[in-house]
């Protein structure tokens, strides 16, 4: 292939790490916003409760818009290449995006207030859908040698990056305005302020060359009509083995942010068994927790690219996999009658796993799919785990009251049920650090 088609390492690790930083940024500005302004400014039932429901349920339109998306921008990106298709879904989801901090309230247009919201949420979704298949791919099709998992950690870097600028981007509003206007009208400013990111992702992706992998197999013919379809029926088994090697990552991921955070800013008292119901730390205090333990997630994202082309993926998330079983289980000896200091350890061990897991997956699931279909498989598999991690944050929710009978240990028990899951798939899957993806 001529040097000429090859493109640059560093846009490619800023074209594959700019969308994933938009997709979790979105993710917690979104959250925040559902828990703190959406139930007054975009719905208006009559019971504050209803509208919190209201509110909330927003949130997982996203999680059922998204496998829609891998579908579409799957069978683009395997049909007409990966730079146009990546172009479009960061259009569509940073899009939507800016477009919700634009958005008139409920006392303004009445109920198109909550009705564009959701279509602006499920437009964020489906571009998440296409967003990280298409990230993951620009960063190992184009990666040299021998360093496709260190490659593949760029788009997982976004991660830990947007869940710093989202958490220091709303305590800065708050900090400045105060609460009553972040409510009010300030809350838009993150909403809004993700256009300087849109715009900067596409000016690089705009600027890459197609991947020479992909270029490949476009001159080899292999090219087919229907992506999607083929990987339902003939890349069954390495979709399923993929979405549940992921199950734990999303898992553990929203045990560290949505429990973690619920339960530590839940006012200390005990049930009527005898159970911590939450912590009653100050929500600022906990914030500068996780911005600290977010820090620590991107340092062991790059470790675990390093260590995965080493010593290979399959082994390296063994191993996560079952120190993460055993850090479940231990679960209420931080959070039980937990300080801001356990509350800290806890994030920090968590994150450091997190990391852990969460690096090698942009090269492990590309490299589970032939080049013809790998755009639609990587990004099926990936978005169907986030359907199934997602029911953590309900059974995370319901837990802070279930823990009234049970305790901690319910939740810790989810988390391990879920990573046992993972154990199963990694032992049912194959090495694939060697793999030469024109020849698969």
């Amino acid at each position: 292939m001529s040097s000429q088609l090859r493109n640059d390492p560093f846009k490619v690790a800023l074209a594959s790490m700019v969308g994933t930083t938009i997709e979790f940024f979105d993710y917690y500005i979104y959250a925040a916003a559902a828990v703190l302004v959406f139930n007054t400014q975009f719905f208006h039932s009559g019971d504050p409760l209803s509208d919190d429901l209201l509110s909330l349920s927003t949130l997982a339109l996203a999680f059922f818009a998204r496998p829609i998306g891998s579908a579409l921008f799957g069978h683009f990106g395997d049909k007409i290449g990966r730079k146009k298709t990546l172009v479009a879904s960061l259009v569509l989801m940073g899009g939507s995006t800016v477009i919700i901090g634009l958005l008139p309230t409920y006392s303004q247009i009445g109920i198109w207030a909550p009705i564009l919201l959701c279509i602006c949420r499920v437009g964020q979704g489906i571009g998440l859908g296409g967003e990280w298949g298409g990230a993951a791919l620009v960063a190992t099709e184009n990666a040299p040698e021998g360093k496709r998992a260190w490659y593949g950690t760029f788009p997982q870097l976004g991660a830990p990056i947007g869940l710093f600028v989202a958490n220091a981007t709303f305590f800065l509003v708050s900090y400045f305005w105060g609460q009553q206007a972040l409510v009010e009208w300030a809350w838009r400013i993150p909403f809004i302020s993700s256009l300087a990111l849109v715009l900067v992702g596409l000016y690089v992706r705009l600027t890459l060359h197609e991947s020479h992998v992909f270029i490949e197999a476009e001159e080899k013919g292999k090219k087919l009509n229907a992506p999607v379809s083929v990987v339902f029926t003939k890349h069954f088994k390495p979709m399923v083995i993929g979405t549940f090697i992921m199950v734990a990552t999303y898992s553990l991921f929203y045990i560290m942010t949505a429990f973690a955070q619920a339960y530590s800013r839940t006012p200390a008292t005990l049930s009527e068994a005898g159970y911590p119901m939450g912590l009653g730390i100050p929500a600022n205090t906990f914030t500068g927790l996780l911005l600290i333990s977010a820090i620590v997630f991107a340092i062991f994202i790059s470790i675990s690219g390093l260590y995965a082309d080493k010593i290979g993926r399959r082994k390296w998330l063994i191993w996560t996999t079952v120190s993460i079983l055993i850090f479940a289980l231990c679960m209420p000896l931080f959070l039980g009658n937990g300080t801001p200091t356990s509350v800290f350890a806890f994030l920090v061990i968590g994150m450091a796993l997190m990391g852990m897991t969460f690096g090698p997956m942009a090269a492990l699931l590309p490299e589970l799919f032939p080049t013809e279909v790998r755009y639609s498989g990587a990004s099926l598999a990936y978005n169907i785990a986030s359907i199934i991690g997602a029911t953590t944050t309900i059974a995370a929710m319901i837990s802070l009251k279930i823990n009234a009978l049970y305790g901690l240990m319910g939740v810790g028990i989810y988390l391990a049920i879920n990573a046992f899951l993972t154990l199963l798939a990694l032992l049912a899957s194959k090495e694939t650090k060697n793999v030469d993806l024109t020849q698969i």
